[in-house]
């Protein structure tokens, strides 16, 4: 658990092992999330990010019905009522989000029941998508008359590609965990039943691999996503190297030619 208490009660957060774990609490409204529980998921982030015992960050919903449903709508007229805080609310929920995609740490997003509007932006922002059959998937944008900034369709795009991109703003309907999967917009269906036990051991085996190459690999794929003039390809050639410098890399070999489990440390 965290040192300090989190700005939020609907915001939970769990290490377990090598494992950070992420849920979102407000069961109520299906985890709809107010200004405070995006405050919160900052907090987390922080701690996790400063953790190096924590090696893969797991992001799920409570009561079994909904992953993230959107934004808590019910404060919008308190807290969306000007122009000033429209933009205020729009910073801390988007600074957690970029909190959540530029961590260099793997993230996993464990869906179950309703992954709408700014549930799907969430599970877009983390590294892999596991979801239990039956979920649903949809950002209802088009039935609300919102706008959808550029970093949020670039992001979709990137993951599904531009026809399904323009298929889920144009209908905003709601898509099957079959429909999902066939997007590219979910890794894995999973019985409902067999998620947990899935993702944990999908935890454990990222855990127990060497956090460098992990890291290396996400550092890479972010450049490989950009532009070709806008990519660093520097950065790209250190990151290998440091792999190559490492004491990691010395144990992963020792490990192999003694036919055990190399111990990874990081560094």
């Amino acid at each position: 658990m965290l040192d300090q208490p989190l700005v939020s009660s609907k915001m939970i957060a769990e290490k377990d092992g090598g494992i950070g774990r992420i849920v979102f609490n407000n069961p109520a409204r299906h985890n709809a999330v107010s200004l405070d529980m995006w405050r919160a998921v900052g907090q987390i982030m922080e701690d996790y990010e400063s953790d190096p015992a924590v090696r893969v960050i797991v992001l799920s919903g409570a009561g079994g019905k909904a992953f993230v449903s959107g934004a808590d709508i019910s404060e919008f007229k308190e807290k969306r009522a000007s122009a000033e805080a429209a933009e205020e609310y729009a910073r801390i929920s988007e600074s957690a989000r970029l909190a959540l995609q530029n961590t260099l740490k793997p993230t996993i997003a464990m869906i179950r029941g309703y992954c709408i509007g700014g549930g799907m932006a969430t599970a877009l922002a983390c590294d892999i998508r596991i979801a239990a059959e039956g979920s649903k998937f949809g950002i209802p944008a088009a039935k609300l008359g919102l706008g959808y900034a550029y970093d949020g369709i670039k992001k979709l795009i990137d993951i599904v590609g531009p026809a399904y991109a323009r298929e889920i703003f144009y209908t905003a309907r709601q898509f099957t965990t079959d429909e999902a999967l066939q997007m590219g917009l979910v890794n894995r269906v999973m019985a409902d039943g067999e998620l947990e036990t899935y993702v944990e051991n999908y935890c454990k085996t990222i855990a127990g691999n060497a956090p460098l190459t992990i890291r290396a690999a996400k550092q890479i794929v972010r450049e490989a996503l950009k532009d070709s003039d806008k990519r660093d390809m520097e950065l790209c050639k250190r990151v290998v190297a440091e792999c190559f410098a490492s004491e990691d890399y010395t144990e992963g070999r020792t490990a192999f030619m003694e036919k055990r489990r190399p111990v990874f440390k990081g560094r």
